[in-house]
């Protein structure tokens, strides 16, 4: 069969929301990824991808050096085609170091030199056209796209439920947001109050501060990814901004409360029957920033805790 290479997105979240690219191109050839150290965890959990080659790779820096000897060691592989899905020049450059013939991915970063196959993209955020629509396209007409999912088992979750003598049934609360404040719920401490069951909170080290002052066990920055997967896979419901968190509740398909403020679920949907999402609209939502240009909140701060809780008692 012939081997894809695809260069993942670099937060959590769009990995998972290129999942339905990776069942496409997975039909026709086996898909290998290379993707960052800390989103390599989810793709590993997705039964599309033979191998995930884990990169060293950070926010900032080009690590030409290391991107060399990557694409120098895939060469012996023999990819037939590569799919450059950041929108970065650095990130073509580990397909064109390992000298595949076709490299694929949408018009960036100055980087026409290193593809070959250049696709123009809209703007996604204002034409309605999803994420996951935006990464599929790159293997032809949209169409039907396939559910995301991701693997936990019975074994693999009461392991992790041992580790931090945790036992079923609870909720999992997912206060933080990497990409910025407006993206927060400002009620989780009023809801987690009103909870009938045990509250996980759960997120990276950066979630932190959005955790202080929530009942229940904070285990956000305590856990690896591959450990907070396995908690939501266990959870009885779980409540979450946009955030990589949600996008991995939908993909195990856990009944989820979504809330979306200053960012669209047109855009970047969760992507399961299971999800339920708070969207107001407002007149100034979506906005797309990381702080409320505005200074009232208004996308989140009026969503109530009874919405949350109405939402709730209909999973």
């Amino acid at each position: 069969m012939p081997r894809t290479l695809v260069v993942a997105p670099n937060w959590i979240g769009d990995a998972l929301m290129a999942q339905p690219l990776l069942a496409r191109l997975r039909e026709h050839a086996t898909v290998d990824v290379v993707a960052p150290e800390w989103v390599a965890p989810v793709l590993r959990r997705m039964p599309e991808v033979e191998n995930v080659i884990a990169a060293p790779f950070r926010h900032g820096p080009l690590q030409l050096r290391e991107r060399w000897r990557i694409g120098r060691a895939l060469r012996a592989r023999g990819y037939e085609q590569a799919f450059v899905l950041p929108n970065t020049w650095k990130s073509a450059l580990v397909p064109f170091f390992a000298r595949i013939p076709q490299r694929i991915g949408y018009r960036g970063e100055a980087r026409h030199l290193l593809l070959n196959r250049i696709y123009e993209k809209a703007d996604a955020s204002k034409a309605g056209d999803s994420m996951p629509e935006h990464y599929a396209r790159l293997a032809g007409p949209v169409g039907t796209l396939p559910q995301t999912r991701l693997r936990s088992d019975v074994q693999q979750i009461d392991a992790v439920l041992k580790k931090f003598s945790l036992e079923k049934p609870y909720a999992v609360l997912c206060p933080g947001a990497e990409y910025g404040p407006a993206k927060r719920w400002p009620y989780f401490a009023a809801l987690s109050a009103k909870m009938k069951i045990p509250v996980l909170l759960l997120g990276s080290a950066k979630d932190l501060e959005a955790c202080q002052g929530i009942g229940g066990l904070n285990l956000a920055g305590k856990t690896t990814l591959d450990e907070a997967i396995d908690l939501v896979a266990g959870a009885g419901f779980v409540v979450s901004n946009d955030s990589g968190l949600m996008h991995v509740a939908a993909a195990l398909g856990r009944p989820q409360v979504a809330l979306f403020g200053s960012s669209s679920p047109e855009h970047t949907p969760p992507q399961s029957a299971a999800s339920r999402v708070l969207w107001l609209h407002i007149e100034c939502s979506p906005c797309f920033q990381r702080e409320c240009p505005l200074g009232h909140f208004r996308c989140m701060k009026e969503i109530s805790v009874d919405m949350v809780l109405d939402q709730i008692n209909t999973l």
